[in-house]
């Protein structure tokens, strides 16, 4: 099941995204198909036939974040959190042999490729951290077994 949680910054950028879409790219797109069209044949002209699935393409994007922003809740910083894992934190653990990581805990929405430093808030690392404090210990079940980790930090962005 699909998360509604956001954090605030998560949420500015999907709302930027629809925005360029709407306001910027998609107008951009209708006035080259407008154009190849006006060509004459549509079915071997290659301009009107790449930015007619182009536009269909924006157009499915921008009715999916329309409909995805209106189901949305960002969740904002509240200073009882401090201390505790919660949605938003900033983490860094720590394994047995050393090993480090640090990662923020977000929402589905948020888990983009080049955000190696972001995880889900329904992935089997960040159910085993909420609610846990600084100095805990954890485990998580992977492929390999269970994972014992420790928690040396946790930050909110205020």
């Amino acid at each position: 099941m699909k998360s509604n949680y956001i954090t605030p910054e998560g949420f500015k950028t999907l709302k930027k995204e629809l925005d360029y879409l709407w306001l910027k790219k998609r107008p951009e797109i209708t006035k080259k198909v407008a154009w190849a069209a006006s060509l004459g044949d549509r079915s071997e002209n290659a301009d009107y036939l790449y930015n007619k699935k182009l536009l269909r393409e924006t157009d499915r994007r921008i009715r999916f974040l329309r409909k995805r922003i209106d189901d949305l809740r960002p969740v904002h910083y509240s200073s009882e959190q401090e201390g505790k894992v919660f949605f938003g934190a900033w983490v860094e653990i720590e394994n047995e042999d050393g090993e480090q990581k640090r990662f923020r805990i977000v929402g589905v929405d948020e888990i983009y490729d080049e955000r190696m430093d972001y995880i889900s808030v329904n992935s089997p690392m960040a159910r085993a951290l909420l609610g846990k404090e600084v100095d805990d210990e954890f485990q998580v079940k992977t492929p390999d077994g269970q994972a014992v980790w420790f928690i040396n930090s946790v930050e909110y962005e205020k």
